[in-house]
């Protein structure tokens, strides 16, 4: 059995040429499509990702606004921002970068967010409709795992799906997205009992618990799909939640890095043209 190894970069680029075509046709109305991103704070992860993300707007012909705040900016002031840039009819979108400073709630800063400007799935009426079954809009990384899966024709009906970790931004969407594919989906976590059980009857282990290396070659069955949306720093070195050595039985997986977090960017870019 050849090992398919899902890298994002054709997953990303399958999606560049529509989102790129769409910017081109707004701009040709006198339409820029541009996305305002807030960053509060000085929380290196985010600030990787916010860079990331302008070059990626920009190289496919859109802009990008970013708006630096203080550590010290209070909830309201944020929340205000945000209402701001909801009225502003040249941003297109608009991503508050998570995590926010723990004196501000972060549920509150997303619901502030208005749903169609919302590219990241924060407002809970955007959330609602995606358990609802109404939305594709998901959360990007959930959408990055199934347009993945997607890509490389991987059959999800019928199948037996195990997502480990019931995050509101990764763990409960990818399950609620699976469901509508029509596979059956368990959701693991750390209270679940019997995990490595569990996991060997699995078709489909999507990884979202944020241990690195959790997942162990003992745990899968053969022919085991994994997708591993963990990324964690180890030694100077990026690794998932899945351990390496568990390719060697798996029919298809996403490597770390070059896996799902390059096709999670394009997801945001995605998202913020779907209106255009």
């Amino acid at each position: 059995m050849e090992t398919i190894i899902m890298r994002g970069k054709p997953v990303a680029d399958a999606y560049r040429q529509g989102v790129a075509a769409k910017i081109a046709a707004a701009k040709q109305r006198g339409l820029l499509v541009t996305i305002a991103i807030i960053v509060v704070g000085d929380d290196p992860a985010s600030h990787v990702y916010k860079d990331r993300l302008v070059k990626l707007i920009e190289s496919l012909g859109g802009a990008a606004k970013v708006i630096r705040l203080p550590q010290d900016s209070t909830e309201e002031y944020v929340i205000g921002v945000i209402k701001k840039l909801n009225r502003n009819r040249y941003v297109t979108g608009i991503l508050p970068m998570m995590p926010m400073p723990e004196h501000i709630n972060s549920e509150n800063v997303g619901a502030a967010v208005s749903p169609n400007k919302d590219v990241d799935c924060l407002n809970p009426q955007n959330v609602g409709n995606v358990f609802m079954g109404r939305s594709p809009w998901a959360a990007c990384t959930p959408r990055a795992c199934m347009a993945t899966l997607e890509h490389y024709g991987i059959e999800l009906e019928g199948k037996s799906v195990i997502v480990i970790g019931r995050s509101n931004v990764v763990g409960k969407p990818v399950a609620m997205l699976l469901l509508k594919k029509n596979a059956t989906v368990t959701i693991c976590h750390s209270r679940t009992r019997n995990l490595p059980e569990l996991l060997q009857q699995a078709d489909v282990i999507v990884a979202a618990v944020g241990k690195p290396c959790f997942v162990k070659p003992e745990m899968v069955k053969e022919g085991v799909v994994i997708v591993d949306v963990g990324i964690n720093a180890v030694d100077g070195k990026l690794v998932g939640d899945v351990d390496p050595a568990v390719a060697n039985k798996a029919a298809a997986f996403t490597p770390v890095p070059g896996g799902i977090g390059v096709v999670s960017n394009m997801m945001v870019m995605d998202c913020l043209t779907r209106n255009v």
